[in-house]
């Protein structure tokens, strides 16, 4: 009962920090807004920091324990079967909206003042050149670069091979030294989200300033409302339906899970942000760690269901204003090759974009228009990290609640 007092009044400082941000950004005073940036920068810094380990360490000593862990395999498969159903079904959602609003095709002359917003150095890195970042030639690369996709491959080679080592001291030191430096990441995850009330605060007040200055209110009509909406649909009917499948209150994961996806929406970074879900689901949820600290590491790198359904809805819609016609059997072949795409993204800022850009660049299509999305993507790339976050959380809970089931 302590407890629940407890998460209560966290939650409504929580919401009373976001209130008052949002007041703060609206006064319109120049050295108040450089404040807020600041500060959001900071404690985004600070996530990222913190983010890069947890998932290294996360996934090394839970395979480490494959061997003693008969269930880690079922975990394992659940999570990814759950992650593949609700990335599918997102890009899906955004297929059925597409056809149902049918955007139709951008002035010419508008296409191509949106290749002067492209950043230059984006443009010219092809998908091929993207996957083939993902592979490490080098330990400390990915780990300087923050490539949370190439660390997880180092890291499920670093936790298998632990787990394949004969029983030693050796060993046994090895594996108490890597529990050690969890257990102060962990401490240091804890002191992080006790001060969050201040980086909320300023991460409210830095939108609401950005919104009222008009730099994330273009919108591109049907586009936008295809874009908005089948997020909105994934986040509150999609998934819902997922947990209440699987007999679980949509209701109670989403209060528990809250934290975390208030803190994707400002922060745009699923990675950044997996500290805050795995605290959120192990000390408020009630997730059991060998779940969280196996399966949101995870799903922070594949579980990408706003990303799916933004490729998916932007490449049909820059390829149509390129002068394809789609037939319905190609819609559903872009389907799958957004899905994979969204699985091989990492979670940071403007990932999906900077994705859709280098697959949109191999086909020859107007890649003008992502210029043109561009000042958008704000807003959507806020949303689409949310809902990501609020997706792993779903994932996490029904993968925790079949493995106690079982």
């Amino acid at each position: 009962m302590e407890k629940n007092k407890g998460v209560g009044r966290q939650l409504t400082l929580w919401i009373g920090a976001l209130i008052v941000g949002g007041i703060l950004g609206l006064l319109g005073l120049g050295w108040l807004d450089q404040l807020m940036t600041f500060i959001a920068t900071v404690y985004t810094r600070l996530f990222q920091l913190v983010a890069v380990p947890t998932i290294v360490l996360a996934v090394i000593t839970t395979l480490a324990k494959f061997g003693e862990q008969k269930d880690t395999g079922r975990i394992f498969g659940h999570a990814v079967t759950y992650t593949l159903l609700t990335t599918i079904t997102a890009a899906a959602v955004g297929l059925i909206l597409y056809n149902i609003f049918q955007p139709g095709n951008l002035p010419a002359s508008m296409v191509n003042q949106g290749n002067s917003a492209i950043p230059k150095d984006l443009g010219n890195e092809s998908y091929y050149d993207h996957i083939l970042d993902v592979i490490p030639n080098n330990i400390l690369k990915p780990l300087l670069d923050g490539n949370v996709l190439s660390l997880l491959i180092l890291a499920f080679a670093v936790g298998i091979a632990l787990a394949k080592m004969p029983k030693s001291d050796r060993k046994d030191v090895l594996m108490k030294g890597i529990l050690g430096l969890q257990d102060l990441l962990f401490l240091l995850i804890h002191a992080l989200i006790w001060s969050l009330p201040l980086g909320i605060l300023a991460f409210s007040a830095q939108l609401t300033a950005q919104v009222s200055a008009g730099i994330a209110a273009e919108s591109l009509g049907k586009y936008i409302a295809v874009i908005v909406s089948g997020n909105l649909i994934q986040i509150f009917i999609i998934l819902p339906l997922f947990l209440l499948a699987r007999g679980l209150n949509p209701l109670h994961v989403f209060a528990r899970m809250s934290p975390a996806v208030l803190m994707a929406f400002f922060t745009k970074s699923s990675a950044a942000t997996l500290p805050v879900t795995m605290a959120s689901a192990e000390n408020r949820l009630g997730v059991s760690e060998k779940v969280s600290r196996f399966v949101l590491p995870i799903c922070t790198t594949i579980n990408m269901n706003g990303c799916a359904a933004f490729i998916l809805v932007t490449s049909l819609f820059v390829m149509q204003n390129g002068g394809e016609v789609f037939s319905i059997g190609q819609m559903i072949l872009w389907l799958f090759i957004a899905v994979i795409a969204a699985i091989g993204n990492a979670g940071v800022p403007m990932g999906c974009y900077f994705l859709t850009l280098s697959l949109m660049t191999g086909t020859g299509a107007p890649v003008g228009i992502m210029g043109i999305i561009l000042p958008a993507y704000t807003i959507f790339d806020m949303i689409e990290t949310a809902e990501n976050v609020w997706s792993d959380s779903c994932v996490c809970a029904m993968t925790d609640h079949d493995i106690k089931k079982q």
